[in-house]
């Protein structure tokens, strides 16, 4: 699953390559963690939702516990009554310039990120919703892993062709789903020596200042144990 990516275009060049309209978008983190703002195409528009579809669990006392985001969606989990509205309603595109995934053994993992070949803006599917905890969110979509990346997880972003972004967004559900598959393009692979949990100081500030309030709210605490695909 993906829980870290890194977007370096701005919101202009983003509305250019999807014809979009342009929101105001103030400037954002290069890279977007669970919980905090990312660029989201919907409806036509740029704009700036949350990262993670707010999971409300329940403690041992029937006590409801504070949302997780749920970053990932997996795509034979799309019909379940958690992700199915928002896939038959509101599906959107996330401009993405490369995804990171942990690699090493435990308590030593560093960061490696993927992109297609020759790419520093691409496509992924997402899903979209209004949420009465963090405003609009989103989260991608995952299938199972290409040949390059499988030793390092099992599971990977659905990529979008220019040709099919129009069929995710648009189409009907049955259309859309085709798309759920593995991507057959080269992906270019960078294995750096950035521990995983590194976090750039600025990262907050950046953030909350995109968003209008303090960096994602409860979700921008959320701890690298909590369950983000379904």
């Amino acid at each position: 699953m993906c829980n870290l990516y890194r977007m370096t275009k701005g919101t202009d060049e983003v509305a250019r390559l999807f014809a979009a309209e342009t929101m105001h978008v103030a400037n954002l983190a290069d890279e977007v963690y669970p919980g905090y703002p990312g660029m989201v195409v919907a409806q036509g528009a740029v704009e700036v939702m949350n990262w993670g579809f707010p999971l409300v669990l329940t403690g041992k006392q029937g006590r409801k516990l504070k949302p997780k985001p749920v970053t990932n969606a997996r795509d034979d989990k799309l019909h379940t009554p958690f992700w199915k509205d928002s896939f038959v309603q509101r599906r959107c595109i996330i401009p993405v310039s490369a995804w990171a995934e942990p690699e090493g053994r435990s308590g030593h993992m560093t960061r490696t990120w993927y992109a297609p070949e020759g790419e520093d803006l691409f496509a992924v599917a997402g899903l979209w919703r209004e949420s009465g905890e963090w405003g609009r969110v989103y989260t991608m979509v995952m299938v199972d892993a290409c040949a390059q990346m499988v030793d390092v997880h099992d599971r990977m972003p659905v990529l979008l062709t220019p040709g099919q972004w129009a069929q995710w967004t648009d189409a009907a559900p049955e259309a859309a789903f085709e798309l759920c598959r593995t991507s057959e393009a080269r992906l270019q692979v960078d294995r750096t020596q950035v521990p995983w949990a590194a976090r750039k100081s600025a990262l907050g500030a950046a953030s909350g200042a995109a968003n209008g309030r303090k960096a994602g709210g409860d979700a921008a605490r959320a701890d690298d144990a909590m369950p983000r695909l379904l």
